[in-house]
């Protein structure tokens, strides 16, 4: 049991989410990732010197990686091992996705915002049409009118 403890103090599982509303999940340490896909820690540690990725921190200051992070990492390593792109293309193109994202929420909660507005019309227009009485108004003249013609 002692050869594996040092393995189980390489992953972290957090009790409560942090204050960015991350949900509750699994955080994994430096050696971790670097093992896991291959990576040497100095070059993750450039990766957050750059940037580029940005691990959580413990209260210990350890390095602690979310899911996401990993998939950032995994964005990362794509571009640079398979298509050859540079750091600097990098953040980039990480800065590119980053912005696209926030623009397609903001875009779903504007659609998000018209939908209930026009709900809400469509609902106010249905009130004012349960509360009309319709009303048949004859004119005077015209029925004078008909009754001069016959």
């Amino acid at each position: 049991m002692e050869r594996h403890k040092g393995a189980w103090d390489e992953f972290i599982r957090f009790e409560e989410p942090d204050n960015d509303n991350e949900e509750l999940g699994e955080y994994f340490t430096i050696s971790i990732v670097s093992r896991m896909y291959g990576v040497h820690p100095q070059t993750l540690r450039l990766y957050e010197r750059e940037r580029l990725l940005i691990p959580h921190r413990s209260e210990g200051n350890r390095r602690l990686y979310s899911r996401e992070d990993l998939r950032r990492l995994k964005i990362i390593l794509s571009l640079t091992r398979e298509l050859g792109v540079n750091l600097a293309g990098v953040e980039i193109i990480l800065g590119m996705r980053d912005r696209m994202r926030a623009l397609q929420q903001e875009v779903q909660e504007f659609v998000k915002h018209l939908q209930r507005e026009v709900m809400r019309e469509a609902a106010q227009q249905q009130e004012g049409r349960d509360m009309l009485i319709p009303v048949r108004m004859v004119s005077t003249k015209l029925a004078r009118v008909k009754e001069a013609a016959s």
